[in-house]
Formats: structure tokens, sequence, C-alpha cells
């Protein structure tokens, strides 16, 4: 099966780059990924016992370093392929190896994990079925793979917005969550749970979102994005789009996040 949004996402070089950048910044921003990423180690199997886990997309290591206190004896990677994060993150601790890496091709032997997590990382990967396959080559028979990410709907507001001001691409594409359901169902593993839910931000003004965006490094990556600076007259204009969406906590920006947890066939 292919991947429908293999077109639309953005270059992996492009996003190693913007998170690499946003290292430093992106942890006093981050109060979404925390709450994602809990949600996501609550889904988890109760009766998971591991040797070996994988943290797909660490990021700062945040998620590392609660593996490592949960799972206390597992041996954990930590992987992502951007080199600032991992450079964040190693001096922290919390996994025994920091990997650079692609979730598409794991640098791992097969059957070596009994646990992949992966909290708002994979939406940037444009080839969904090598991530869910790699996934079935690198678990051990019984392993789960627990994931959260994003699709069709996030910052829809955003979106709207900048669509009555010229149409053009400003915000990241993602994946139909039909699209990922159909995708697990075909993945060879056997799906546990796969559920999207709403997450609703909300700002003081616009710039509090567009700086929260840059700082965490998941500002506009699309290909056929516009170039240059976008002038002031626009960004009246989106800001006046935008109000029409204001509510009484503010201005709201919604997260459509995916939740899946799929298992290993045990032998």
């Amino acid at each position: 099966m292919t991947d429908q949004a293999l077109a639309g996402l953005p270059d992996k070089r492009q996003v190693a780059a913007s998170f690499s950048r946003a290292a430093d910044s992106y942890d006093s921003v981050a109060a979404l990924q925390r709450h994602v990423g809990g949600e996501l180690l609550a889904r988890l199997p109760a009766e998971l016992a591991l040797r070996r886990w994988l943290d797909l997309g660490c990021g700062t290591g945040h998620f590392s370093r609660v593996l490592s206190q949960r799972f206390a004896g597992a041996e954990g990677v930590a992987l992502d392929i951007a080199e600032g994060m991992l450079r964040h993150a190693r001096p922290l601790g919390g996994a025994r190896q920091f990997v650079a890496g692609d979730a598409e091709r794991l640098p791992l032997r097969e059957a070596s994990c009994e646990l992949l997590f992966s909290s708002l990382a994979l939406q940037w990967c444009a080839d969904f079925p090598a991530v869910l396959g790699e996934a079935e080559r690198v678990l051990r028979p019984g392993g789960v793979l627990a994931f959260s990410s994003l699709c069709v709907g996030t910052l829809q507001e955003l979106r709207d917005s900048w669509q009555a001001v010229d149409g053009l691409v400003h915000v990241n594409r993602f994946r139909r969550f039909e699209d990922y359901q159909a995708l697990c169902a075909a993945s060879g593993l056997q799906l546990l749970t796969l559920e999207r839910q709403a997450e609703v931000l909300h700002f003081p003004d616009l710039r509090s979102l567009t700086h929260e965006l840059k700082a965490l490094g998941a500002h506009n990556l699309n290909p056929g994005r516009p170039g240059g600076l976008t002038g002031r007259a626009r960004i009246r204009a989106l800001v006046e789009a935008y109000e029409r969406f204001r509510e009484p906590l503010g201005l709201p920006a919604t997260y459509q996040v995916v939740y899946g947890v799929l298992r290993k066939e045990p032998s």
C-alpha cells in the first residue's frame, strides 16, 4: 500500500536541521508534547516486561529519562534524526546509547527490542509503511510499538486563516486519520488500539502561537511553502482572519493527536 501523504511531507534533512536549531528552546514550550507523551505511556500494556527499549524520535530526551525510571534495569536506546537534539539529550542521561538515525531505516538488529516508544515524531516520516516495517523487524515477538502522531485537522485554525489571506501553503501537512487506520491494519502487526483525540491550546495572540511553533522547530516545513519575508499587510490580514476564532480563553490552536499501540505476534 502506498502512503497517500508521501508527496506532501517535508524533506527529512530540513526536519533534522529545524529541530536541531530548536534543541535549546524546545523544552520551554513543550507542554503539549509532555501531555501527549504521558497519555501514550498510559496506553502501554500493563504486563509489558522489557530488556531493551527504543525511544524513537527522542528529541531532548525527556521521555528517555521517564522510560529509564519506569523500566529500571532495561537497556535504553534514544534515537533521533536531529543531531542537535542528541547533543542536548546525551548529557542528561536516561538511555545507555544515543544514536543518530532514521525511523524508516533503523540502525538496530532484528528482534532486538521489546518496546518502540515514539511520541510526536512519526508525523515527519514520509514513508509510514517503512516505519511500521522497521518496527516489525526490530521488535522481538510479543514486543510493542506505541506511537503518538498528528493527523489532518491539526492547526486547522491557522491553516484556514492563511487560506483567507493568500491560499498558499503556510502550515505543515499531516496524514488523514483514515490513512493511519489503513496502514496500521496492513502492517502485519496486531493492532491493540488506534484513536484520535483533539487537544486545544489557547494563546493570547497570534505572535505567541507562531513563537511557540518556531521554538519547537515545528513551524512551516512544507515543500512549496512561500519563500522570503512575510509583509506587514499580510500579517495584519492573518491576525484579522485568526481573530474570528477567538474564544474566552484566547486564540485556539487545535492538535488532532493519533495514539496507536501495536504488538508483534508472539512466536
